[in-house]
């Protein structure tokens, strides 16, 4: 009789979790990684350009709406700058060029937007070295300021206790946001680096300089530590703020905040692990709360049922952490498709984790580590997301504390053939330079008599950064009706203009 019960259960939970319906807003990331894949030295300009539309091709089949790619992994820059030197990821030896002058996040960014994907800068701001095998190139920063470097094992850091370091750090962002057209700039969980058994940070000349002037004791290095990150983050959001303040700040922090049994008031999660707070220097909590960042990604890359940091643990525990701050999960592909699920072990644990993140309100939206998994269907998974999870496209959720009025609604909307086909076509309302305006649109389509309700993303045909989409004409004997809505930079959207057509 139990074993009945249970079969039942398992039936009612497997039927919920594949008929529950998608949401119509969610921010679906994945993180590209030039430090992980390490391929790029070996392409050519038109190889890595080919692979790129190749990576966006993928992950848009699979209705990502943001791509998160690494574009300053070591002080150095996969991108054109005249501050640090061009990466050793990008052509094998740091400070050399690639060829033409090629700019890949220039590329990344026209070629995200194109597909109405979000393109969020990823740096690491401490991290100067990777292995101790690592060349600096000639007119490195480190050659010409040493002091401002420490070594921690066989790496170099930026010394995080150093005022000019912050400074530093946020001139890169400025340059970055100044002249690229991002939409967020995003920090990774790389803030002091994660702790080596028996061997101290040496930060202890930093420590005594300006630790008394900023009112720490000399018992309080882990305090002012943690006001050495807090400072640097307050300091990268309001540098945002004044160079373009539509960019958002977003951290991906390490999966553990606290442990409860570190917290004198039992406030951390049922867990045994590293943690951000004691551990990183990162007080992530603090920061959401002050509004310095605009949304956390924390990494939640264990297993449903792992003894020391369970993934159902972790993600009740943020979801219960509130502020202005837009809260998603990091999700690793390869341990989810590769556990089972507890209830039912012929499956894989990718539907619970999903149905988990739609139920809980506090999170909204996953980000997958990595990319490449997805874009290389490990284990099935993009099969799965494309056909099941996010079978329909999403909006990202929008950001109302930043700005919470509808763009101006399309103009003109009309049906026309052309010689080029039968085509819905509208005008920008607004000057599309002004976020507030309209920066991409959403075109709904609706059956003879459905009711054009704009809330299922079913019916969501595409989403678009251009003014006309073909419509796919058949004999002309059925009626539909299609909608198309303004979505603006901090993704509020309009009310729809619709225009009834026979296909």
């Amino acid at each position: 009789m139990k074993r009945l019960i249970f079969l039942l259960l398992a039936g009612i939970f497997s039927f919920s979790v594949f008929s529950q319906p998608a949401p119509k807003r969610e921010f679906r990331g994945a993180w590209i990684s030039v430090v992980e894949q390490n391929q790029y030295k070996n392409m050519t300009v038109n190889e890595m350009k080919q692979y790129f539309v190749r990576l966006l091709n993928n992950l848009k089949s699979e209705n990502i709406n943001a791509v998160i790619f690494q574009v300053r992994p070591a002080a150095d820059a996969f991108y054109y700058s005249e501050i640090e030197p061009w990466s050793r990821y990008m052509t094998g030896t740091q400070g050399k060029a690639p060829e033409v002058n090629f700019d890949p996040m220039a590329f990344l960014i026209e070629e995200a937007h194109k597909r109405a994907m979000e393109f969020h800068a990823w740096l690491n701001p401490y991290r100067v070295t990777v292995s101790e095998n690592d060349v600096l190139y000639k007119y490195h920063l480190y050659y010409q300021h040493p002091e401002l470097f420490v070594k921690y094992g066989k790496q170099l850091y930026f010394d995080p206790g150093l005022p000019e370091n912050r400074n530093y750090i946020c001139k890169i962002i400025k340059d970055i946001v100044s002249r690229y057209d991002v939409d967020a700039i995003h920090i990774d969980d790389y803030f002091y680096p994660y702790p080596i058994a028996g061997v101290k940070f040496p930060d202890e000349n930093s420590f005594r300089k300006y630790a008394p002037e900023q009112g720490f004791r000399s018992d309080q290095i882990d305090d002012w530590r943690r006001n050495n990150v807090n400072q640097l983050i307050k300091q990268m959001k309001r540098t945002i703020i004044l160079t373009k303040p539509y960019v958002r700040l977003g951290v991906s922090p390490f999966g553990i905040y606290r442990n409860k049994k570190s917290t004198p008031d039992g406030s951390g999660s049922y867990t045994n692990g590293l943690q951000d707070y004691d551990d990183l220097y990162a007080d992530v909590l603090f920061w959401m709360k002050q509004g310095w960042v605009d949304y956390c990604i924390p990494q939640i890359y264990w297993e449903i049922g792992n003894q020391a940091a369970d993934y159902e643990t972790l993600i009740l525990w943020w979801s219960g952490q509130q502020s202005p701050c837009q809260i998603y999960v990091g999700q690793d592909v390869e341990r989810t498709m590769k556990f089972s699920n507890l209830q039912l072990p012929e499956r894989n644990q990718l539907p619970r984790k999903i149905q988990l993140e739609r139920t809980l309100s506090g999170v909204v939206g996953n980000c997958w580590w990595s990319g490449y998994s997805l874009a290389n269907n490990i284990n099935g998974i993009a099969d799965s997301l494309r056909n099941n999870f996010q079978k329909y496209p999403a909006l990202i959720p929008a950001y109302t504390y930043l700005h919470n009025k509808a763009p101006k609604d399309v103009k003109s909307l009309k049906a026309e053939w052309t010689p080029n086909g039968y085509f819905l076509h509208w005008k920008q309302n607004g000057d599309p330079q002004n976020p507030e305006n309209a920066q991409y649109y959403v075109i709904y389509c609706f059956k003879n008599g459905e009711e054009t309700q704009l809330n299922d993303p079913s019916k969501i045909v595409a989403i678009t950064k251009e003014t006309s989409f073909l419509l796919p004409y058949e004999k002309g004997k059925m009626k539909y009706t299609y909608v198309v809505t303004s979505v603006d930079r901090f993704h509020n959207e309009s009310k729809g203009e619709s225009k009834k057509v026979k296909l």
